[in-house]
């Protein structure tokens, strides 16, 4: 009795990267927590164990997600957090939303900043797998100053507030799986009375004292800025939606499916990259 030949199989590097964290409205506002980001190549974030190339097959759909971003906070509300992406078997976690005046931050790939006064703690970050860092502190209240902290990057922690201002946004991590080193997942600084923290690198939105917060970068999974004014009217920034970067042998033709958007450059190095960066929908190999 014969058997019919099972599909040739290929070894896929990939980037997976969740949506960023939405920067918190006025008063004393936290940064958005960059969204989780898994990766093969490098460096994934966090600092945790690099990810594993998956074995895939030819002639066979893989679901691919990329997350949105989180919202940017309204005066008076928290930011909303970012939406998970998705390639196969492989999930990360959306930035957790900046957080308003006395409320702790909010879980995530990368948590995000803390409220400013009454000591609230800085979101915690996603683990197994870890995919980014915490988030930061906001000052304690005082008769003069309170400040919200910095959202949490794939590189490094959200920055704690100061009484001089809000907490800095957690540096992004870089990785080489285009062929170029791009830094991705930066959080998103915090703001308060005391002025605006900066955001991490690879796209964090600056927290801005006077008007609303930086959105973060798209397609780069960071944080968004939170605002502050005096009229109690900013609002935060937007975060960054998320990307999927696939790396495989030049030999085999990518099929993206419809819902999705995407593009292919030129094969390097026997090598094809394919960038997603919106929609739900399948992919496949021929």
């Amino acid at each position: 009795m014969s058997t019919l030949p099972s599909p040739a199989s290929l070894q896929v590097d990939y980037l997976v990267i969740a949506g960023g964290g939405g920067g918190s409205g006025y008063p004393y506002g936290g940064g958005g927590g960059a969204g989780g980001m898994r990766c093969t190549v490098g460096a994934t974030g966090g600092g945790g164990t690099l990810e594993t190339v998956l074995d895939l097959f030819t002639s066979t759909n893989y679901t691919a997600v990329v997350g949105a971003a989180g919202t940017a906070g309204a005066a008076s509300a928290s930011g909303g957090s970012g939406n998970n992406s998705v390639f196969s078997i492989i999930t990360s976690t959306g930035g957790g939303g900046g957080a308003i005046n006395s409320s702790d931050g909010l879980p995530g790939g990368s948590g995000s900043g803390s409220g400013g006064k009454t000591s609230p703690v800085g979101g915690a970050r996603t683990a197994n797998p870890v995919q980014g860092n915490n988030g930061g502190a906001g000052t304690t209240d005082s008769a003069t100053f309170a400040n919200g902290g910095g959202g949490g990057g794939a590189g490094a922690v959200g920055g704690n507030a100061t009484s001089g201002a809000g907490g800095n946004g957690g540096n992004g991590q870089a990785t080489s799986i285009t062929g170029s080193s791009v830094t991705y997942a930066g959080g998103g600084g915090g703001v308060g009375t005391g002025g605006g923290g900066t955001g991490g690198t690879g796209g964090g939105g600056n927290g801005v004292q006077g008007g609303n917060g930086a959105a973060g970068t798209t397609n780069r999974g960071s944080g968004g800025g939170a605002g502050q004014n005096g009229p109690g009217t900013a609002t935060g920034g937007a975060g960054g939606s998320g990307v999927i970067i696939l790396r495989y042998p030049d030999s085999k033709t990518i099929n993206i499916g419809a819902g999705l958007t995407g593009s292919t450059a030129a094969p390097s190095g026997g090598f094809k990259v394919t960038t997603i960066t919106a929609g739900t929908g399948n992919v496949s190999w021929s």
